[in-house]
């Protein structure tokens, strides 16, 4: 039976929309690209945006050290071949210089610490708009946010002061010091995500399908035991499951979920019958009920 992509290319022709204005009304935009899918999405939206030109502003990565090799393998070899300007920017420069502190302890993580290294990137290179993967299904302090965010001279979101966003009417203007975070995907799902890069055929990091894993269990969620970023206790059992991740961040804060879904029309599949939100494999968004919120005040993406 032949799918209906109506939808999708609906949410398609919105994205490149936004992108396109974000180059027509900002002066030095900047992509946020963390290799995961949502942000290779972004890229790919990006292409179809200018194509034949080249995307005309830069990625930024801000890396907190603590990411999963294939993502980082992943990110290299997808800005070489496409041949884009990629920023790194790391955490770990942001903790030599006594700006953060590293956390210690079982749920120690770096994801919290991005916010500090984000906002000083952003006043390094004086980026006025930044474009981010975040989508509305994901937490409920995404749920709140405009396409268009405005942030303050210190990158701070006040969610009781934003634009309307009426008939797809975008307001970039903003005052000297301000800068904007754009969510060209604002409106999409993670199954729409998904069903995208079916119909595009794009490629993603390997983790993002099942595979054989050393993991262990904590609170009843499976982390990876593959690398010594993240925290186990001498009496939490090393065993190998069949496993991937919906989504991915810091390897100290990101959960695997048990799948046997190894190609994307079998994760389209699971995620169909799926009841949980793949922010429900985050633990930094657990840490209390307004987690992310408090985040997105203080800067983060």
């Amino acid at each position: 039976m032949k799918k209906d992509t109506s939808k999708i290319n609906s949410l398609e022709n919105e994205a490149i929309y936004i992108i396109r204005e974000v180059a027509a009304q900002f002066e030095k935009p900047v992509l946020l690209f963390s290799g995961g899918k949502d942000s290779i999405t972004l890229v790919r939206l990006a292409v179809k945006a200018f194509y034949p030109a080249k995307i005309p502003f830069p990625l930024m990565h801000i890396d907190t050290g603590h990411n999963f090799p294939e993502t980082i393998e992943f990110r290299d070899r997808l800005v070489k071949e496409l041949g884009l300007e990629l920023i790194v920017r790391n955490v770990q420069d942001s903790i030599d210089q006594g700006k953060v502190k590293e956390e210690s302890g079982r749920y120690a993580s770096r994801n919290q610490l991005q916010t500090t290294t984000l906002l000083d990137a952003i006043e390094e290179f004086k980026f006025d708009a930044c474009i981010g993967g975040a989508r509305r299904d994901e937490e409920k302090a995404r749920a709140k946010e405009r396409i268009f965010s405005v942030r303050d001279d210190f990158g701070q979101w006040d969610e009781k002061n934003q634009r309307p966003e009426l008939f797809d009417m975008l307001n970039g203007q903003i005052n000297l010091g301000q800068n904007v975070r754009v969510f060209p995907i604002s409106n999409w799902t993670e199954l729409d995500v998904w069903s995208y890069i079916e119909q595009e055929n794009i490629e993603i990091p390997s983790i993002y399908f099942a595979h054989k894993r050393k993991v262990f269990l904590r609170d009843g969620m499976i982390w990876s035991a593959e690398d010594e970023v993240v925290y186990r206790d001498d009496n939490e059992e090393v065993i190998e499951e069949m496993v991937r991740f919906r989504t991915v961040g810091d390897m100290s804060c990101t959960a695997a979920v048990l799948s046997e879904a190894s190609t994307i029309s079998k994760v389209v599949e699971e995620i169909r019958d799926s009841t949980i939100s793949e922010r429900g494999a985050r633990i930094d968004d657990k840490r209390s009920e307004a987690a992310m919120e408090k985040r997105k005040q203080q800067g983060y993406f």
